[in-house]
């Protein structure tokens, strides 16, 4: 059996900027996986979340001599794919910021012992589109705020005032999911 990559990450490199469909091959069945998961947590609709991911392969495909081989490649595509699902978002639908906290619109949240039964996509899929985006750039991808009212165009408050509401809303959305359950599980 003829190996093809020894398992070296710098030969899959040199083979993929040599536009070797093999190497191609090889770098898509390692990644599209993880891929897809990262894009469904931004894009909540499975084949739009596709899309972008099909997108992110064509772009580093196609840019692959760009990479400066600072950093992994995983991580550079990673970073296409997150810019290629925002892009996306921001073409498809309107997105809107609230510069403001105020706590009397927040429901008050019991700190009550429950069953921690969830799926964590579930919970994502959700929040509003602007709470999804920054939620996913600050906790999933680990940008600074800073960062991310670079990428989305918005301001520093803004930015933190979304990932505040994200995690207060995920918190509702949890405890209500929870509420439901015992619910149920207390009519049977």
């Amino acid at each position: 059996m003829n190996i093809l990559f020894h398992n070296k990450k710098d030969d899959l490199l040199s083979r993929l900027k040599k536009q070797e469909p093999a190497a191609q091959k090889i770098f898509y069945e390692q990644n599209v996986k993880k891929f897809l998961s990262i894009s469904k947590s931004y894009v909540t609709d499975i084949y739009q979340a596709e899309d972008c991911v099909i997108k992110t392969f064509c772009k580093v495909f196609k840019s692959i001599e760009t990479f400066r081989g600072e950093g992994n490649l995983e991580g550079w595509a990673r970073r296409i794919l997150v810019n290629e699902c925002l892009n996306f978002i921001k073409s498809h639908k309107t997105v809107f910021y609230i510069d403001d906290i105020h706590p009397s619109a927040l429901e008050e949240i019991h700190d009550e012992i429950t069953d921690c039964d969830f799926n964590a996509q579930e919970l994502l899929d959700q929040l509003p589109d602007a709470y999804r985006m920054v939620f996913n750039l600050y906790v999933i991808e680990g940008c600074s705020h800073q960062e991310i009212s670079e990428i989305l165009n918005i301001s520093l408050s803004v930015s933190k005032t979304q990932l505040f509401r994200a995690k207060e809303k995920l918190r509702t959305i949890y405890f209500q999911q929870q509420k439901n359950l015992k619910n149920e599980y207390s009519e049977i």
